[in-house]
């Protein structure tokens, strides 16, 4: 295993929050350090998706998910919104790497014209002007030719869009293997080791 890294992790209100809780997961228990963002419509869904009661307070929730992951509750802080004051939200200090799981529509969009209109879109906007590893797993289908142009102009400036679609190779046998998968992949573009799952070519 490399040593911890310090990763900028963002769940927005798109399907598929899963995915960002299981990256979450799997960041804590390798000892990470995660700056953890997540969006008011991803409250909600949470809520939809998941069996999930999350505080009613933001300055709650890393001692809630530390405990949920049964990890070290000093590993992870969480930000709300509109707190300017978190280190991802300056180049003086950009997290190695951030991942925006799940990434709506309209993140992606904010992202790619550079709104900084939230935590979330400002900490993005550091890690294309930092030229860090930015990640977005963007969950929608199909695709508006909107859409497609906003994530071609993303890939252009060098940010990796990896949608959500796992491989069968692997005889997944679960939703979880399913997701696992999609996680495994997310932390290979992260830089984060790992045996989460087959890789194509070997036993």
């Amino acid at each position: 295993m490399t040593a911890p890294r310090r990763i900028a992790l963002a769940l927005t209100g798109a399907s598929g929050v899963q995915y960002g809780l299981r990256l979450l997961e799997v960041l804590l228990r390798q000892e990470h350090r995660v700056e953890r963002m997540i969006s008011k419509p991803a409250q909600v869904v949470i809520g939809t998706e998941t069996d999930w009661k999350l505080p009613g307070r933001v300055s709650e929730y890393a001692a809630f998910l530390s405990a949920r992951f049964e990890t070290r509750a000093d590993l992870l802080s969480a930000h709300g919104p509109e707190e300017w004051t978190a280190s991802c939200a300056s180049g003086s200090n950009p997290p190695d790497a951030m991942a925006i799981c799940p990434c709506s529509m309209a993140t992606l969009s904010s992202v790619a014209h550079g709104a900084s209109r939230s935590l979330i879109e400002r900490a993005a906007d550091v890690m294309i002007k930092e030229q860090r590893p930015l990640l977005l797993v963007p969950r929608e289908m199909p695709f508006s030719a909107i859409h497609l142009e906003n994530m071609l102009k993303l890939a252009r400036l060098g940010v990796t869009i990896m949608p959500p679609a796992p491989g069968f190779y692997g005889h997944p046998e679960t939703i979880d293997d399913m997701i696992d998968f999609v996680v495994a992949r997310v932390l290979d573009h992260l830089g984060v080791p790992h045996s989460m799952g087959p890789r194509w070519g070997r036993e």
